[in-house]
Formats: C-alpha cells, sequence, structure tokens
C-alpha cells in the first residue's frame, strides 16, 4: 500500500454551498468521489478502462466526521490514502483540508463489482500499481 497520501486540490462554488454561504454537506461527498478518481488516474487506472472489462467500483461503507465549514472561495485539498487492499475491496482514508485545518475526516470502502452487481477481484494492474507506489 502507499506510504505517501495522494492530494487533489479543489475550489469551492457557490452550487457548493447552502443557504448559510458553509459548504452543504452532501458536497464533500463529490469532493471525496472526484479525488479518489483523481488517486486512481494517478496510479495509472482508469475509470473507463475498467468499465470497458465490465468493473464498477461501489461504495460499501463510508464513515464521516465532520471538524469545521469550508466557504464559498475556500481552496481546499483532498487528500486520499490507502489503508487496506483486499480481494475485492480498497479502503481508504480521506481528508479534507483549508491548509492545515482538517474540515472532513472520512474512512471510506469501495467494493469492485461486475455488470452484474457481484463483487469481483480487484484487477491485477491496480494491485500492482498500488504495490509500485509504496
Amino acid at each position: 500500500m502507499s506510504s505517501t497520501a495522494h492530494i487533489w486540490p479543489i475550489r469551492v462554488y457557490f452550487e457548493d454551498t447552502d443557504f448559510s454561504g458553509n459548504v452543504y454537506h452532501a458536497a464533500y461527498l463529490k469532493f471525496m468521489e472526484r479525488a479518489r478518481t483523481e488517486f486512481l488516474r494517478a496510479l495509472g487506472v482508469h475509470h473507463f478502462e475498467l468499465n470497458e472489462e465490465g468493473l464498477v467500483f461501489a461504495v460499501r461503507h463510508m464513515e464521516i466526521f465532520f471538524d469545521g465549514p469550508a466557504r464559498i472561495d475556500d481552496l481546499l485539498q483532498v487528500e486520499s490514502e490507502p489503508v487496506l487492499v483486499g480481494g475485492a475491496r480498497l479502503g481508504l482514508r480521506q481528508t479534507v483540508r483549508r491548509g492545515a485545518e482538517v474540515l472532513v475526516r472520512a474512512e471510506v470502502t469501495v467494493a469492485m463489482v461486475n455488470r452484474s452487481g457481484r463483487a469481483t477481484r480487484l484487477p491485477r494492474s491496480l494491485r500492482d500499481a498500488l504495490e509500485r507506489d509504496d
């Protein structure tokens, strides 16, 4: 597994906020989803290639802690770090920061599934990429 985390920057836009001007809680899910995609892309694993093989990731479990609000125009960093590689599962720790301040922490487990929705082993290419990133 990776000893270094992947960092992905994102700017907060008006569409991400609620009536109070703070980021709406569900927007963090989008931020983290995009960061997971960019983490995989940095490893050379692309969703369109997995899809061509009939494979997709499905979120199996997510635990989120909201420690502080982000606001419109904030520049955030979403950190994604793998913490578990199982047969069909990949576990990640994700942290959303504004500078050094931690705003959101999440533990996410995704499962690899085929077109019929059945769990299937993570592709060798992904396992190899995670091992190379050590």
